[in-house]
């Protein structure tokens, strides 16, 4: 089903404006206030966009790289753009990248410790925009995943995205907080929130299918054509705009899976409709083919697509459908 021969658009450019090297520790279960022993730990370059780029390198994209890193810890991301070979175009700056805790424990759950990351200085900014609107002339797809690194504010980013926009590009933006709220009125073509991060972006806490559809279409309603709400194990929610301008929902369903860690699953998710829509798929291909790339993320250690045929075995076993699902 995944053949690289019929390539339609082949480059993309991966942006992380606030990337983080990411200590995972796994272990049976997190006791806060007490001594806890990591049974296994390991430490790799990550950010939601940097992960994003090393699955849509696996599934065959050209993918270019860029953002903030910090000069003196740069090395382990080196590495990673060497091994998907991924052009780097990173603006390094002075200090270190931030380094991420995550705690895994044995039944899915993931608590995440975050740091501020680096400081962007405006000369670095400056070195920034001229390298993305270089890369503008040559792509057409941009993936900007994650948070904010200090001195960069949410209008800025915004900014950024209604500029690409205006030049024609297709923008896909997965955010929270501050950053997705200036994003979104900036109209990027896709978004990928949550079910928290949709309740926060509108104010208001949604509790039904119903809040949530309501919700997206207030957002599709702006102009923004994809939104997908990931409502994790449940299913994907994906409110597009056919080509007669028309919003449409569809809801894919993965099978049940053995849960080894969330990390990651929303970026395969969004790697994987930003690879189909690269490609020009139809849009149950699309689904389906998206929602099996997150469900293998939760039953494997780390981002990535191996073997492409998992994931054909997958989709099979993804439930598409033009009405609602029950939560």
């Amino acid at each position: 089903m995944h053949k690289k021969t019929h390539t339609k658009v082949n480059k993309v450019v991966a942006v992380t404006l606030n990337p983080a090297l990411d200590l995972t520790g796994n272990l049976a279960s997190l006791k806060l206030g007490s001594l806890n022993l990591v049974d296994q730990g390991t430490l790799h370059a990550a950010g939601k966009g940097v992960n994003v780029a090393k699955v849509l390198s696996d599934l065959g994209a050209e993918v270019t790289v860029t953002g903030f890193l910090g000069c003196d810890n740069d090395s382990l991301f080196c590495n990673l753009f060497n091994e998907i070979k991924a052009t780097d175009k990173f603006v390094r700056v002075t200090g270190s990248t931030r380094i991420n805790v995550k705690l895994v424990e044995e039944n899915g759950q993931v608590s995440d410790i975050n740091f501020p990351g680096i400081y962007v200085s405006p000369q670095a900014i400056i070195e920034f925009e001229k390298t993305l609107f270089e890369l503008a002339e040559t792509h057409d797809f941009f993936v900007f995943a994650g948070s904010l690194a200090q001195g960069i504010s949410p209008e800025l980013c915004a900014n950024w995205i209604q500029a690409l926009k205006q030049r024609g590009k297709k923008v896909i933006f997965d955010s929270s907080g501050a950053a997705l709220a200036a994003g979104v009125e900036a109209l990027p073509w896709f978004i990928k929130p949550n079910e928290h991060e949709l309740s926060e972006l509108v104010g208001g806490k949604l509790l039904s299918l119903d809040d949530y559809q309501q919700a997206a279409e207030r957002l599709a309603n702006k102009g923004i054509e994809q939104i997908v709400v990931s409502l994790g194990a449940k299913g994907v929610m994906w409110l597009s705009k056919d080509g007669k301008n028309l919003s449409k929902w569809r809801y894919g369903q993965p099978p049940e899976m053995k849960i080894v860690s969330t990390v990651g699953a929303g970026d395969s998710l969004v790697a994987g409709f930003c690879w189909a829509a690269m490609q020009g798929w139809q849009a149950e291909l699309t689904l389906s083919f998206a929602t099996a790339i997150s469900a293998l993320a939760v039953s494997q250690v780390g981002v990535g697509v191996a073997n492409i045929n998992i994931v054909t075995e997958l989709q099979n076993k993804i439930m598409i459908s033009d009405s609602e699902f029950k939560l």
